[in-house]
């Protein structure tokens, strides 16, 4: 059984120990200690004299228990919960603004599998917690010392869809086309792996006249395979898109914040270039309108191509460690037009700060209806790299410091950027390998890109071959 803590929130496996895996006990604990820590974030409630918190999950076997207790112990803490129901992570995140409420959690585990659940923790404005405000949790998690509300001061709970309320708000943004996407007349495979975006994605593509045919679309979280958006989970999805002649196949995670397509040809459009694309639609339109805002974001991890592109129409790229939080902090400091993560992640703040697929769908379409092409003639136009991702299993934990120390002397004459493990770029060939220490694990995870495969992995096993000079063989694997 797992159990790990961390600024973000808490995730594990269900059932087990207390401390040992994500038990009852450990959720009320941790959902006071959000309750206890909301005055230091914001001083007052937004209305009234109680605070209010909103509430969604996706559709995990334990998502309605674990709904429960969170919205239980959210009461008994004496705030008002405003309960979503099965509701995807933007869904939640939006709601939060939607009602004015002074923050939000989400029960949800995103790609992990079937026995995995979470609590996501968010700020007034929608968006993840900073870091120093998820150290405050975790402290006062251990401390346990909560203050229950008496009889007279529980808090309320009741039901809210939001589920139209964000489809409204995705087709009100300038950047959505939803005239050219009807006129195009899409067709569509949808696979929601069995969650909640079966719920609130055939919704969207049905106001925007897409033909949508949906796979795994019993919303019960029995995943019909590994719910993660990479193609070597998604074989069945491209069958289906060859076998309907569509023009495009989507996939979603079971939370609904990471998108990847499937070309009509049923190869995959690849998850690292859902961004890439948007981005390109985006840095186009605001190239032909003079607009000032001409930035972009994405972590050190993620595809050369989206720095390409938007060099390519006169902008401006940078790069955050990696992290959902890191990259939309970064987006506040530089007021980027877009960024995300090259996970199949969109973040889009003329909508919000947070991956959101519907967003990423909607601006998708927009740029495939403006082009008058095929996904894969669209995907060919784009910048060609491809992405090589390997690890380093140790036995030591504290090899870890050495082995970076090393690779970033041995590259000493590139490009080196140490903000979040070690990052090496080699301008003239354009490639780059990027080594971080995982947060969970005593792995360093390696990922290298290249024009070709060859040239990622080749880079790749030159990074491990110097990692393994620092110890002992069969230290590492």
């Amino acid at each position: 059984m797992t159990l790990i803590k961390s600024i973000s929130g808490i995730r594990g496996t269900i059932g087990g120990q207390c401390g040992d895996a994500l038990t009852p006990t450990d959720i009320v604990k941790f959902t006071a200690a959000y309750c206890a820590t909301l005055p230091s974030r914001k001083p007052s409630p937004s209305n009234g004299s109680r605070y209010r918190i909103v509430v969604g999950r996706d559709a995990r076997i334990s998502g309605s228990m674990v709904e429960q207790l969170v919205c239980g112990t959210l009461a008994g803490c004496g705030v008002d919960v405003i309960r979503c129901g099965l509701a995807s992570t933007p869904t939640t995140e939006l709601a939060v603004r939607f009602s004015s409420a002074d923050g939000g959690i989400i029960i949800t585990a995103s790609h992990n599998p079937r026995q995995w659940n979470a609590l996501k923790l968010l700020n007034d404005r929608g968006e993840f917690l900073s870091a120093s405000q998820g150290e405050e949790i975790l402290r006062t998690a251990e401390e346990g010392n909560f203050d229950f509300a008496t009889v007279d001061r529980l808090g309320n709970i009741s039901d809210h869809d939001f589920t139209d309320e964000h489809i409204d708000s995705v087709l009100a943004l300038d950047a959505v086309d939803a005239p050219a996407i009807r006129r195009a007349g899409f067709k569509v495979v949808l696979d929601p792996v069995n969650s909640v975006g079966a719920i609130i994605m055939p919704r969207l593509l049905q106001r925007l006249g897409v033909e949508c045919i949906t796979l795994n679309s019993e919303v019960n979280g029995e995943f019909a395979h590994n719910p993660e958006p990479l193609p070597a989970n998604l074989r069945g999805l491209c069958d289906a898109v060859r076998q309907n002649s569509a023009d495009l196949g989507i996939s979603v995670d079971p939370d609904v914040d990471r998108l990847a397509f499937i070309c009509e040809n049923g190869e995959p459009f690849v998850e690292e270039y859902t961004l890439v694309a948007v981005a390109d639609y985006l840095l186009d339109r605001a190239r032909e309108q003079h607009a000032a805002n001409m930035d972009t974001v994405s972590n050190l991890s993620s595809s050369r191509a989206l720095r390409d592109v938007t060099e390519a129409h006169g902008g401006h790229y940078h790069a955050s460690a990696v992290g959902e939080v890191n990259v939309t902090t970064m987006m506040h400091e530089v007021g980027a037009l877009i960024g995300g993560e090259g996970n199949g992640g969109v973040i889009y703040p003329a909508s919000h700060y947070g991956r959101d697929a519907m967003v990423g769908v909607a601006l998708f379409l927009s740029q495939l209806a403006r082009k008058h092409m095929k996904a894969s003639e669209y995907k060919a136009c784009l910048p060609q790299y491809f992405i090589a991702k390997n690890r380093i299993e140790l036995s030591d934990p504290a090899l870890i410091d050495r082995i970076l120390t090393k690779v970033r002397e041995h590259f000493s004459s590139e490009k080196i950027n140490t903000v979040d493990g070690v990052r090496i770029d080699f301008e003239q060939s354009r490639r780059w390998v990027h080594l971080r220490r995982s947060n969970t694990e005593p792995i360093i995870r390696i990922y290298s890109e290249a024009p070709t495969m060859a040239e990622a992995q080749s880079l790749a096993d030159e990074v491990i071959s110097i990692a393994e000079s620092c110890f002992h063989s069969g230290q590492a694997r």
